[in-house]
């Protein structure tokens, strides 16, 4: 896994305010990586069309929270 700078590390709109939170990053080669703010060391791979694959899933079954 790349090292990702943390200041290119973004908060996920669909986050709460506070702790349980979602953050993204991508990889120079378009990867996308996620982990929560409360286990920074656990990191998730996955590519952008798959993303959107759950974030669509996800919204069609009005899902408050990932």
């Amino acid at each position: 896994m790349p090292s990702i700078p943390p200041h290119t590390w973004q908060k996920s709109p669909f986050s709460p305010d506070g702790s349980d939170c979602i953050h993204l990053a991508a990889t120079p080669a378009g990867t996308i990586l996620l982990h929560e703010s409360d286990e920074p060391g656990i990191v998730l791979t996955t590519g952008r069309p798959q993303l959107n694959a759950l974030i669509a899933i996800l919204e069609s079954r009005n899902c408050d929270r990932v």
